[in-house]
């Protein structure tokens, strides 16, 4: 197989770098022009070429079915966060109980995968808000942690991306979002340490201040064992 010289230097570069310059997930103009159908058909040939080139036998009973299972994963579930008809729907609600100080959703369940090495990020986010006027459902908290999540990610961006989708939903800066996770790119090869786990935040409006920010990391360390 041939491959053009610049795209390779590229490839390589980027891999060295494992750098991201925007907060939007990084896609291609054509990102949408084949169908889902139509991935899953091309993306199970890719993974019966990896294996085929591992030296795996996939006449075998355990394997032959194996490059469509993973193509079928990719495109609907772990990297379904990819397709805007996916995002949730998140309605508001005026905050007629005049609510007024953070509404904090913690230890949300997240399952992502390293855009580095496309092996799994699993962890807990916590978010709050403190109202303008507004407020969302809690389960809808969840879903765009989950939304975003299901793609190619860095910790940083889906930090960031989750705060400025509430920001953008709820009318306001105060939104804040905490990511406690384990990267498998780290525990389970290179260095593997299986310990250590990597924690980004992300802190708008008034949750810069020092009070607010240690009000929130107060309410995170609550037992809420039942």
């Amino acid at each position: 197989m041939k491959f053009d010289k610049l795209i390779v230097d590229k490839l390589l570069q980027e891999d060295e770098d494992h750098l991201s310059n925007s907060i939007h997930t990084p896609l291609r103009p054509d990102a949408f022009e084949l169908s889902s159908d139509e991935k899953i058909i091309i993306i199970q040939e890719h993974v019966k070429s990896i294996l085929t080139t591992l030296g795996m036998d996939l006449n075998d009973d355990s394997l032959k079915g194996t490059p469509l299972r993973v193509a079928k994963m990719y495109v609907n579930e772990i990297f379904g966060g990819l397709y805007p008809h996916k995002e949730p729907k998140a309605s508001t609600f005026k905050n007629s109980y005049k609510y007024g100080e953070m509404l904090v959703e913690k230890n949300i369940t997240l399952y992502s995968t390293c855009e580095h090495h496309l092996l799994p990020i699993v962890g807990k986010a916590h978010i709050a808000y403190v109202s303008k006027g507004n407020v969302v459902g809690l389960s809808k908290m969840n879903r765009i942690v989950d939304y975003y999540a299901k793609r190619p990610q860095v910790q940083e961006r889906l930090t960031l991306q989750i705060v400025n989708k509430l920001q953008e939903i709820l009318g306001t800066e105060d939104v804040a979002c905490i990511i406690d996770a384990k990267h498998l790119c780290v525990n389970s090869r290179g260095i593997s340490d299986t310990a250590s786990s990597t924690v980004t935040a992300e802190f708008g409006g008034i949750f810069n201040t020092s009070e607010k920010k240690s009000e929130l990391l107060d309410f995170i360390q609550l037992d809420t064992t039942f």
